[in-house]
């Protein structure tokens, strides 16, 4: 039976708003990922720091302080500085239209806004990880 994948979900920022990657978490854990969550207003640099000590397949990125355009290229960027270009990264929150382009631009992979179906996201990082390996 092969490991299930780890992914960590993560709160960058000042925003205390974590009830939405909560429910990712648990989606995703019931979904048969191996999930760590980080809780509240972590910095990017202790965001890349947990995905590479966890050896992180994924980390999934939860903002609703507008900070979106700031923290997620920072994360993308530190990744790759940390030799973790590997791990996909996924986003979610309120983000506009014309922002989720420039975030998959920079290497967002996607970005699941309020409303997104649990399923379509868990389904979206089971195909994109199978995907990659």
């Amino acid at each position: 039976m092969p490991a299930p994948y780890r992914v960590v979900v993560a709160k960058p920022g000042l925003d205390g708003h974590d009830r939405g990657a909560k429910v990712i978490a648990r989606a995703l854990r019931d979904a048969g990922f191996e999930v760590i969550y980080t809780g509240l207003h972590q910095t990017p640099e202790q965001v890349a720091e947990t995905v590479v000590q966890e050896d992180a397949d994924a980390v999934g990125l939860s903002l609703l302080s507008g900070a979106h355009m700031t923290l997620m290229p920072r994360v993308v960027e530190l990744l790759k500085e940390r030799g973790a270009e590997d791990v996909l990264v996924f986003g979610g929150g309120i983000i506009p239209d014309a922002d989720i382009v420039k975030l998959k631009e920079i290497g967002v992979a996607a970005i699941f806004t309020p409303g997104s179906p649990l399923a379509t996201i868990t389904d979206w990082l089971t195909a994109a990880l199978s995907e990659r390996d």
